[in-house]
């Protein structure tokens, strides 16, 4: 986007993101939410006019669960200029299979396009984090190697149903692995990041996001 173009025009973009725990920012401050942050920053670079972001996410939710609470909330109908999907955690931590999975995240996928007026440069997809590095799965005495491998085959059906429909895969878990057992990382219940961690996110999805033309 030019900056003549954001100057010019001062309607607001809109961004809307879907999620779980990790979009709503389970244990941080509303401030720190990867979302708030994002559009933060993009304002702050001067060539963007973002609205607040509108957030359809809970904590615990499964693809199926947000898509019941899509169905529930009232969205724009003239869409969103910028979407993001991270969902499937509480999926893999169900023990639901990945095949079921993916069905279900390539027609939530199809959702967020819609959504971004069917521009599928506007959507941005963010990996799984791997919560087996936290303290609060070192306590459960949880198998922190196979739940790597289990979030990996998520990932991985994530990735390929980006691939095939032309959508933007975010990575943030191998960072995530790296840092997430950090007591700086997480908030007070051990298992949820910290603010310091959705600024790395933010920092990714910012550089994508500034290479868009709105």
């Amino acid at each position: 986007m030019s900056e003549s173009s954001a100057t010019q025009n001062k309607q607001p973009l809109t961004y809307l993101a879907l999620g779980d725990s990790y979009t709503i920012g389970e244990g941080v401050e509303e401030k720190d939410r990867y979302p708030v942050q994002l559009v933060r920053e993009l304002n702050r670079s001067g060539s963007f006019f973002f609205s607040p972001p509108e957030i359809i996410a809970r904590t615990g939710w499964t693809v199926d669960e947000l898509e019941a609470g899509i169905n529930s909330a009232e969205l724009s109908p003239e869409g969103y200029d910028l979407v993001t999907l991270l969902i499937g955690v509480n999926n893999q931590y169900r023990g639901r299979p990945v095949a079921e999975f993916e069905m279900e995240f390539e027609a939530m996928l199809n959702r967020a396009i819609g959504f971004a007026r069917g521009r599928k440069d506007h959507v941005i997809v963010v990996s799984i984090p791997d919560w087996g590095v936290t303290p609060f799965a070192a306590g459960k005495g949880v198998d922190p190697e196979k739940v790597a491998l289990e979030i990996n085959a998520f990932n991985a059906a994530k990735q390929a149903v980006c691939s095939q429909m032309g959508v933007a895969f975010v990575g943030i878990t191998e960072d995530y692995r790296e840092i997430g057992a950090q007591p700086e990382m997480v908030v007070a219940d051990e298992l949820h990041p910290s603010g310091l961690v959705y600024a790395r996110w933010t920092t990714k999805l910012l550089t994508l996001v500034q290479k868009t033309v709105f």
